[in-house]
């Protein structure tokens, strides 16, 4: 571990398993102070526990049990951070659900509307109640944790490739929106991981998720997904100050040399490479499709 978080003071959402806990734990051995919150109180609880062993003297650890998708709760968890450490540095949008599962006309809407409000209304609020502070230090780094549904359709998954594919059009308007006061805003796609909700899609089984995706979900749990440490490692370069400057980007932890972006800042923020952006028939060589 380089400490490059230290002195830093983050909040990580959706931190009581997964690709959550494992991006806090990264943190703290960083040096990084942190909030953790997440819906289950007794298993943040536990990862609290874990955490404060890691921490050295001067760090702070502290869980707040909240839903991300009510702004009261948002606002909770930033006051937390700023009453424990007076700052906020880091914000990890971590915490996502895939939702209901099945074809558009026979999944529950309460269920889709729900998805929503966790991955992308739960995004923008916890944007909100974190940039005050943000703003007064002129400085910041928000992290969206994205998915496989930002870049690929997801039939029978509807709702979660349509929340995350706003949220990473959110962060880079965000980024924008943010960029004189040197707040980055950069989006995470982890890879396939074997966490929970991989088990929510065997669970379900071949009839509501498709028989296809079921069998490559199938392969990824047999073969053991990408594992975590990749987007660990993503997750403490775009939380330190080595990334200052990379901003409105969705960046893979498994696929991209984002190290050497330093080196390539102005080429980087003068381009859209690394974005969601749309494809015309000139781009794939087909004469017949533009004007």
């Amino acid at each position: 571990m380089t400490g490059s978080l230290q002195g830093r003071t983050a909040i990580v959402t959706g931190a009581s398993r997964g690709m959550g806990r494992a991006v806090a734990q990264r943190f703290v051995e960083e040096g990084a102070s942190i909030v953790l919150c997440a819906r289950s109180g007794s298993e943040l609880e536990a990862v609290r526990t874990a955490l404060i062993a890691l921490a050295q003297p001067g760090q702070v650890v502290e869980a707040v049990q909240a839903d991300v998708s009510r702004p009261e709760d948002t606002q909770a968890i930033a006051a937390r951070a700023l009453s424990a450490t007076g700052r906020i540095d880091v914000l990890v949008n971590n915490a996502g659900i895939y939702g209901p599962m099945g074809t558009i006309e026979e999944v529950d809407w309460a269920q889709w509307q729900r998805t929503f409000e966790i991955n992308l209304h739960g995004s923008v609020l916890m944007a909100r109640a974190v940039l005050h502070a943000m703003k007064a230090q002129r400085a910041g780094k928000i992290i969206q944790v994205s998915g496989g549904g930002a870049t690929n359709p997801m039939p029978r998954l509807c709702a979660y490739a349509a929340s995350k594919a706003a949220v990473v059009r959110f962060a880079e308007s965000l980024a924008l929106e943010v960029r004189e006061f040197g707040i980055d805003v950069n989006s995470m796609a982890p890879g396939a991981l074997n966490t929970a909700m991989l088990d929510e899609v065997l669970q379900a089984g071949p009839d509501k998720v498709g028989a296809d995706f079921y069998e490559r979900s199938l392969r990824q749990k047999e073969s053991g997904g990408a594992g975590l440490e990749a987007g660990c490692a993503l997750a403490v370069f775009l939380a330190s100050t080595g990334s200052d400057g990379i901003s409105g980007r969705l960046i893979s932890a498994l696929w991209d040399n984002y190290a050497d972006w330093p080196a390539h800042l102005a080429e980087l923020q003068g381009g859209d490479a690394y974005t969601l952006r749309r494809i015309a028939g000139r781009d794939r060589g087909l004469s017949w499709g533009d004007k």
